[in-house]
């Protein structure tokens, strides 16, 4: 028999799940702070030494004082991505659209359905 109660494997692991959570809070508060663009060298600074030096109190002033700007730079950043990735995909599906009509360009040259001065023409209305 066990003289570890199943009420105490529990509470451990509810304190071990709190434990966790409070580790995520405050790894995100000091990234927050770091990624924060409206902070200027000292501030940060300052909000790490507070957030390190009084964990409990640094990341309840934080999250009082800046936590409603967190999810808004969040979600900023999160927009910028997006909008990085559909130009990235833009531009890689249009360059490939590119490429392929040269290569049937260049294949109409070889078999002789268009002659070199049509060919370049072609080529500069792709290209530009």
């Amino acid at each position: 028999m066990s003289s570890y109660p199943m009420i105490d494997v529990f509470l451990t692991m509810l304190w071990y799940f709190v434990w966790f959570l409070w580790i995520f809070l405050v790894v995100t508060v000091i990234v927050d702070v770091f990624r924060s663009h409206d902070l200027s060298g000292p501030a940060k600074a300052g909000w790490t030494v507070l957030v390190v030096v009084l964990p409990f109190a640094g990341v309840l002033i934080y999250l009082i004082a800046r936590g409603d700007r967190m999810f808004v730079r969040k979600g900023g950043e999160l927009q910028d991505r997006e909008a990085q990735f559909r130009a990235y995909v833009k531009e890689a599906a249009g360059s490939r659209g590119v490429t392929e009509d040269l290569a049937r360009l260049a294949e109409l040259r070889q078999q002789g359905v268009i002659n070199e001065s049509e060919f370049e023409r072609a080529k500069t209305k792709i290209l530009s």
